[in-house]
């Protein structure tokens, strides 16, 4: 393990045994276990386990929306809560979360009104971001007159709006048809390469993660912990049919056996 402050100055997300323990009315719940992880600027880190292994609760005491019960975590340097002052990331729900009321760009430019950018600031953002992920010129429609695809990307173009270094995703298109999924997935990885983001991206897809990652976190059962990290070797442009070569069988064939690890330490 590299010790926890060797690479402080390329690490924007820093976790050294991290643990969270829910308080139930059936007991505590260990969420999270002695979880050490490193993210480098401009990584793209996806982690895949069963549901109720803690990936989602690691992005959220990310994003200071959970509090660890013990362990250090720093975003950027700082503290989460602080992190989440200072607006370094962004962050996009399993669900698009759009309000019908407002337009696509409205919504878009809710979180920067909220910020108080000046209207002129607002509406060249909006217009950036939407065509950042190629809705430009669906400013004016309404959530219900988009596909749930064009939904997730005005989803996404929100949290990009004010321009964060960290873009948390948290399973954005797991209730999407595969067929749209993969144009999505094509859509983030050209995303990510144009703006150099650092990714951190929950899913339950195999294919998914191994396609898009730089690395992949492989996540145990409750209590959730990390039973593998895996580098990937693929090449950074990576067209749909590379899920077809050798070398991403090969390191999908890792990411299935570290599932299998993880189940078979709980039973």
């Amino acid at each position: 393990m590299v010790p926890f402050d060797r690479w402080a100055s390329v690490m924007v997300i820093q976790a050294q045994n991290l643990s969270l323990t829910f308080e139930t009315n059936d007991g505590p719940v260990d969420a999270l276990k002695d979880v050490s992880l490193y993210i480098k600027k401009g990584d793209f880190v996806s982690f895949i386990g069963p549901s109720g292994c803690g990936k989602t609760t690691f992005l959220r005491c990310v994003a200071a929306l959970e509090t660890p019960t013990s362990g250090g975590l720093s975003v950027n340097g700082m503290s989460p809560d602080a992190a989440r002052q200072a607006r370094a990331y962004g962050y996009v729900f399993q669900a698009a979360g759009l309000y019908p009321w407002r337009t696509i760009a409205g919504n878009i430019r809710l979180p920067l009104e909220i910020m108080g950018f000046s209207r002129a600031e607002r509406e060249e953002r909006v217009d950036r971001v939407l065509e950042l992920v190629e809705l430009g010129g669906f400013g004016k429609k309404y959530p219900w007159q988009l596909s749930g695809g064009m939904q997730q990307r005005a989803s996404i173009a929100r949290a990009l709006a004010f321009d964060a270094d960290i873009l948390l995703m948290d399973e954005p298109f797991g209730a999407l048809d595969e067929i749209v999924r993969d144009r999505l997935n094509e859509e983030l990885l050209g995303l990510w390469a144009r703006t150099g983001k650092t990714i951190g991206f929950v899913t339950h897809s195999i294919p998914e993660a191994v396609y898009l990652s730089t690395r992949i976190v492989v996540m145990s059962p409750r209590p959730g912990r990390i039973t593998d990290v895996i580098e990937s070797t693929l090449p950074k442009e990576r067209p749909l049919d590379i899920r077809d070569s050798r070398e991403f069988i090969e390191i999908a064939h890792r990411v299935r056996e570290g599932l299998r690890a993880g189940h078979g330490d709980v039973l």
